[in-house]
């Protein structure tokens, strides 16, 4: 009998893993491709709304009678709203499908954003900026969710530099386009340009993008086949939290968070720091001064979603076709040791110590770029490595690494400022890249020993059949 049923059992197996490999097939090319350009616009919010609202700082400090101190406290709070809406519609994009939550979370994010723009006080702004920041949270979890349905795992982190690639051009005009905004209109300008651009989300949402969950795997597709009908589910947006037990996401999220502080302290007090040095008062230059840094957001970005899927393959070659995901993380390691850390101390040197003649002026936006290419040489293998190995939970586990990396930022990101006037630019910039060494050294530790870590807690981890 048992010989009969193995050629059986062995066909049921090569029907599965034909049947997982044709989910892919779903969408043609030139449609995978309308699906990354819809979703790259909804991911491009998170960072637009906090981009676009630094060089209005001091503007909006003005018209509220506050101080700069007081308004940064928005984007301390918008960073924290954002960690928990992303848990939220992390769960939700499970359980009801990606496309229904990207529709729910731009109406939110529509009407955060015409919030902020009317608001007559800094505790009312705080309120929008905060329901802003909800809405505008799904765009880089759902999204990654998106990309791990309809990419195969040698062409993931290709895809996932080309989406970051676009949502960090966002972020790169988001200063100027908030600047000039506030310059020749007022800081509401942007804020309102924000409602609008969640709108046009909205629809494009609506007519072009399909749901890419997977068919039958979405929670109310088991409920409807359970119930017959559908209704709502009150699910708890706190579980995907529980993914951080697991060494491989806790270290891989907390080293970005880490890292990506050197991007912050840059960006941040800029208004305050460079902007200064070089006696800029104009908001709208203000803003184009962050343009370098998402310049180098964007071609590291690309560069290294392509190095990881060239390492996941070539690596995998070597060990005679048995793949390991850490492979992925070995794209990271110059970004990490080398162009993030030293760019941001080069900053510190030359806004504090030289001149502010046009030469140093342009060594200076020379290292914000460096340090952008070396923040998201970390940050794309890192979140495609985290999809990898729980490709089944690729939202949920996006979100808690956001949610992890933004408490750190959120966190640390309201002593910028006091540390700049009291420690001084060279002093704040330096020990930020020793926390950015001391967190790159926690993603080395998986890169060595991810396999054991893995052993250790099981979560479910993906195989190269299920991914």
């Amino acid at each position: 009998m048992a010989s009969e049923e193995t050629p059986l059992l062995r066909q049921a197996e090569e029907q599965t893993l034909f049947d997982h490999d044709k989910i892919y097939d779903r969408f043609s090319p030139s449609r995978k491709r309308v699906i990354v350009a819809v979703t790259a616009l909804t991911g491009t919010f998170p960072m637009f709304a906090s981009g676009s609202f630094i060089p209005l700082i001091p503007q909006i400090a003005q018209d509220l009678y506050s101080t700069g101190e007081v308004v940064s406290l928005a984007v301390s709070l918008s960073i924290l709203a954002n960690a928990i809406g992303s848990l939220t519609w992390a769960a939700y994009s499970g359980f009801y499908g990606r496309k229904q939550v990207i529709l729910w979370s731009m109406a939110i994010l529509a009407l955060g954003s015409f919030g902020a723009g009317a608001a007559r006080s800094v505790p009312e702004l705080l309120v929008w900026r905060i329901i802003q920041a909800i809405g505008a949270s799904s765009g880089l979890s759902v999204g990654i969710g998106v990309l791990a349905d309809i990419y195969r795992l040698e062409e993931r982190g290709r895809a996932s530099g080309v989406f970051f690639g676009a949502i960090l051009f966002g972020m790169s005009v988001a200063p100027a386009i908030g600047g000039v905004t506030a310059h020749y209109y007022s800081w509401r300008t942007t804020q309102y340009g924000l409602c609008v651009a969640a709108i046009a989300s909205f629809l494009l949402t609506l007519f072009f993008q399909p749901e890419t969950a997977w068919p039958g795997a979405r929670g109310v597709d088991k409920l409807i086949e359970k119930e017959g009908k559908s209704r709502w589910v009150w699910l708890n947006p706190f579980g995907s939290i529980g993914l951080l037990r697991s060494l491989n996401v806790s270290l891989i999220s907390l080293s970005q968070g880490l890292v990506v502080l050197t991007d912050y302290v840059l960006l941040v007090p800029i208004a305050y720091t460079l902007a200064a040095k070089y006696h800029i008062t104009n908001e709208a230059i203000i803003g184009a001064l962050c343009i370098p840094v998402g310049i180098g957001n964007i071609i590291g970005s690309t560069y290294a979603g392509r190095l990881s899927d060239h390492m996941v393959i070539s690596w995998r070659k070597r060990r005679g076709g048995v793949w390991v995901p850490e492979d992925r993380l070995r794209a990271t390691t110059f970004g990490g040791l080398v162009l993030a850390p030293l760019s941001i101390i080069g900053s510190g040197v030359i806004t504090q110590f030289c001149d502010d003649s046009v030469t140093m002026m342009v060594l200076n936006f020379f290292c914000l770029f460096v340090n952008g290419l070396g923040v998201s040489i970390v940050f794309n293998p890192g979140n495609a490595y985290l999809v990898d190995i729980l490709h089944s939970r690729s939202a949920e586990v996006t979100a808690a690494n956001m949610a992890c990396r933004n408490l750190v930022v959120a966190a640390t990101v309201g002593f910028i400022l006091p540390s700049v006037n009291t420690f001084g630019i060279f002093v704040t910039f330096t020990g930020t890249a020793v926390i950015s060494w001391i967190g790159y050294g926690l993603t080395l530790a998986v890169l060595h020993y991810g396999g054991h870590m893995r052993a250790w807690l099981d979560l479910g981890f993906s195989t190269a059949k299920t991914n």
